[in-house]
């Protein structure tokens, strides 16, 4: 039995990106394709192999500490993108305004995929591996409030559980616009303890 698993879900992509420079801004600039190396997109703040650890898992690592970089791309969902626009009363959010690397549509509650599953192109096989769910803060607000003032705090609230995930390129390849990734996911049952340990376990 095959641990990966093909799945019949596919997801067509509707928007490439890259952030240039996060220091300057969380902004990133469209591509109308990409070429995924080992620390993920050529020319975006967020690549690399390795990162500095943050606050997402200072119960393992002091900031600041080398760590790998699995946080390689922001992937978002097209739909849940809409919904969470919907919410805050936009008629549209931009993923340049998220930072956005990749927009997928067709994989219902993308947020949520299992971490380890794998989207891996129909054309050429680049292929990520889903880290986990990314959960919202308030940086992209301030993007929004610069395009559509009076918005921007609405958004960490309006994009919980639907701010997608973070991924990092298992095989090389290219992204394009309109092409379409296929989705696989772990031959594992859900772990039957993991409410009893999160319920043992003091927030941070």
């Amino acid at each position: 039995m095959h641990p990966i698993k093909p799945t019949s879900f596919a997801a067509e992509i509707t928007w490439i990106g890259r952030v240039p420079d996060r220091g300057s801004d969380l902004s990133a600039e469209p591509l109308s394709e990409a070429m995924l190396r080992f620390g993920g997109i050529d020319g975006e703040h967020h690549g690399g192999v390795t990162r500095p650890s943050c606050t997402r898992v200072k119960a393992l690592h002091p900031i600041g500490t080398t760590i790998a970089n699995t946080r390689q791309l922001s992937v978002l969902s097209q739909e849940e993108l809409d919904a969470t626009a919907a919410e805050m009363g936009l008629d549209a959010l931009d993923p340049a305004w998220l930072g956005a690397s990749l927009v997928l549509r067709g994989l219902p509650d993308l947020t949520h995929l299992p971490p380890s599953s794998r989207l891996q192109a129909e054309e050429g096989g680049a292929t990520l591996v889903v880290d986990m769910e990314n959960r919202p803060c308030v940086l992209p607000g301030r993007v929004i409030d610069a395009e559509r003032p009076g918005f921007g705090k609405a958004f960490k609230a309006a994009a919980a559980h639907r701010r997608g995930v973070t991924a990092w390129v298992e095989r090389e390849g290219a992204l394009r616009l309109g092409a379409r990734m296929r989705l696989f996911v772990p031959d594992q049952r859900a772990w039957a303890h993991l409410d009893a340990a999160r319920a043992q376990t003091p927030d941070a």
